[in-house]
């Protein structure tokens, strides 16, 4: 039976506070709508101090921030991104186009077509996401992107090097230094020096979610990625040490990002909530995450891994770190997180940063009915029909004018039956269903 010896935030508050935040994002598109460079210019003003003649970089600004970053990040960097182009590659390569002949003469196809032009925003503010223009700008270069522009937010009142050159290694073509709402919807909505874009990715706090939650339909995105959540699994095979490191390292993202323990071990969740209290008393982080821990922290004891799978479907959360005997069952029987990262030996930490599986992932429950973003979502998988044949147009038509009879649907029922008269040499009257 599910006991938790620490239960989060309730509903009811979250729900509050998603209501301010929405409110306050519609504001501001539709300032940006509306107004378009003016409003971007007050916004960036009014949020980060930040007016520049320009928000988009030159060449010259581009390369004078390269040069701040010392060779060793450089290289890092660099590394980063060819394991993320790496496993990309791989993903695409398994992703074929098809052409198959269901019936005499009926060929029926499908191709991947890359988006035109995508917006990747990567977040600053106190954690400049270097890692996030890897994940969203690496990701659509191999997939096909033909333009790509990239927002960040000003770091101590200039553009931040590191951010600048894992943007422009990783293949974008625009790079601005833009942040919050006000950029995102600047690369949706278009202003008079940003031209606007098919789709919006990128990783953000609550606002730039839900400014993107808004958003879709009038452009794509890649998800609804809000603050970020870890999830460990753990039993007795591992100590409290490891299970309150691996829950820190993600809630010091913010003072909303919840951190989960689903055990089967009573001793070891006592251990791990010492631990924890234990850490923050040395972390630098400790204001975020422990306000994070306090009010999103949670530790869930079941009986037995069953059960386990059972909360951690519940959970659905983004990370999930399983440390177990037989971490293999939790990859074969859980279907609802955006990551699972098996055995002692992996953390989350690498898959945000370096290792080469995307981090832009599920949040708030969606894993439920979504992955996260990877090569095939900057691909449109579009389908095409074509006949051969006098007698397969025919053969098609009948069925096709009975079906759309059936349904009332007389002018598309016409379009079968012209091609039975014309190619299947009968006689169907105007309106009929063909018999």
């Amino acid at each position: 039976m599910t006991r938790y010896l620490k239960r989060g935030m309730d509903a009811a508050a979250v729900k509050a506070a998603d209501t301010k935040v929405r409110e306050t994002v519609e504001q501001i598109l539709a300032q940006v709508d509306d107004r378009k460079d003016a409003a971007i210019r007050e916004l960036s003003e009014k949020f980060d101090k930040w007016s520049p003649k320009d928000f988009k970089l030159s060449p010259a600004e581009i390369e004078r921030a390269i040069g701040q970053v010392r060779k060793r990040d450089l290289d890092d960097i660099k590394f980063a991104q060819a394991q993320v182009r790496n496993f990309a590659r791989k993903q695409r390569d398994s992703l074929q186009d098809v052409e198959v002949e269901t019936l005499p003469g009926v060929l029926l196809g499908h191709r991947h077509i890359p988006v035109n032009s995508i917006g990747c925003y990567v977040p600053g503010g106190r954690y400049p996401m270097v890692a996030s223009a890897h994940m969203s700008i690496v990701t659509a270069k191999v997939a096909g992107v033909k333009r790509i522009i990239a927002c960040a937010p000003p770091f101590k009142g200039g553009p931040h090097p590191a951010i600048v050159a894992a943007m422009h290694f990783g293949g974008a073509d625009d790079i601005y230094v833009l942040g919050g709402v006000q950029a995102v919807a600047a690369m949706a909505l278009g202003t008079e020096s940003i031209k606007p874009v098919d789709m919006i990715v990128g990783p953000g706090n609550a606002y730039v979610a839900e400014a993107k939650r808004q958003l879709f339909g009038r452009v794509g995105i890649d998800l609804l990625a809000g603050p970020t959540e870890t999830l460990v699994i753990a039993d007795d095979t591992v100590d409290g040490e490891i299970c309150a490191t691996d829950l820190l390292g993600q809630a010091e993202h913010g003072p909303n990002s919840p951190a989960v323990l689903i055990t089967n071990s009573e001793k070891l969740a006592r251990a791990t909530m010492a631990e924890v209290d234990r850490l923050l008393k040395i972390l630098p982080s400790a204001d975020l995450a422990g306000q994070a821990w306090k009010d999103y922290g949670e530790v869930i004891v079941c009986d037995d891994y069953d059960e386990m799978v059972q909360e951690a479907d519940r959970v659905a959360s983004e990370h999930v770190q399983v440390m177990t005997r037989d971490p293999d069952y939790f990859l074969n029987n859980m279907r609802n997180y955006g990551s699972l990262f098996l055995g002692p030996r992996t953390n989350v930490a690498y898959g945000d940063k370096v290792i080469g599986t995307n981090h832009t992932l599920p949040t708030k429950k969606n894993a439920r009915f979504t992955g996260g973003l990877w090569v095939g979502k900057f691909l449109k998988t579009c389908t095409y029909q074509r006949i051969l044949t006098d007698e397969a147009s025919a053969m098609i038509g009948e069925y096709c004018s009975r079906l759309c009879i059936l349904e009332g649907f007389v002018a598309h029922a016409e379009q079968a039956n012209i091609r039975i008269r014309r190619y299947g040499g009968r006689n169907v009257p105007y309106g009929q269903a063909a018999e």
